[in-house]
């Protein structure tokens, strides 16, 4: 059997290594808990497996799977949304000079955090997404105008995530400058930076493919949930 790549499945890589003090779950399918996010995966797509991510999504709520392929619908569950994801590797980013307009996030920063990502819907973002890694944000008139950090962290690699901006905000270049930001923190730890985009989301495709990333392959983003 052809090993899998570690960011087939990178939710898998991430609650079975550097992130397992996140997990919640078994030896078969595990998920984040819930306060960090809805991303779960299983170890493979045998019907052990598959029932295994079954019985944690009716003891524990809806999940989302951002993976390479389909799983198969576990028993007792729905899958409510399917669609294709880009997974993009970055190219290598030198250390970005000091910019004053971007600072670190902290616990202190959390409520406009989760304020902005539901705002602009980068992506699955709860409460405690800001503690998975790294944050950086732009304040403009102190408001929180962008902020882009860090995600799953399978062994070795970790994933840029929570890129947006405000409406109000949007086309100054913040983005670019936050995601580049991140990126270069990821290599300086000799790790590798990627990151998801969906794939009908053509003007975030181009920016990214612009800033010099490359696509690794499709995925596939499944949101489950509890029932028939």
């Amino acid at each position: 059997m052809t090993a899998r790549h570690p960011l087939d499945r990178p939710a898998w890589g991430a609650l079975t290594t550097t992130q397992a003090d996140k997990a919640l779950g078994g030896p078969l399918a595990r998920r984040f808990d819930a306060a960090f996010g809805p991303f779960a995966a299983t170890l493979d797509d045998s019907p052990q497996s598959v029932e295994a991510l079954g019985a944690l999504i009716v003891a524990e709520g809806g999940v989302v799977l951002l993976q390479a392929g389909e799983t198969p619908v576990p028993p007792g569950t729905t899958a409510v949304f399917r669609a294709a994801a880009w997974q993009m590797m970055a190219p290598p980013v030198p250390a970005p000079a000091d910019d004053p307009a971007i600072a670190a996030l902290n616990d202190a920063d959390a409520a406009e955090m989760l304020a902005l990502a539901l705002l602009t819907r980068p992506g699955p973002f709860a409460a405690r997404t800001h503690e998975l890694g790294g944050f950086f944000g732009v304040r403009r008139d102190g408001v929180l105008a962008a902020m882009a950090g860090e995600r799953m962290q399978p062994a070795g690699y970790c994933e840029i995530s929570g890129v947006c901006a405000h409406p109000d905000h949007r086309g100054r270049g913040h983005g670019a400058a936050l995601t580049l930001l991140v990126a270069a923190r990821i290599q300086a730890r000799g790790e590798t930076a990627f990151l998801h985009v969906m794939a009908d989301n053509t003007g975030a495709l181009a920016l990214y493919q612009a800033l010099g990333f490359t696509i690794r392959r499709e995925m596939t983003v499944t949101a489950l949930v509890p029932g028939r």
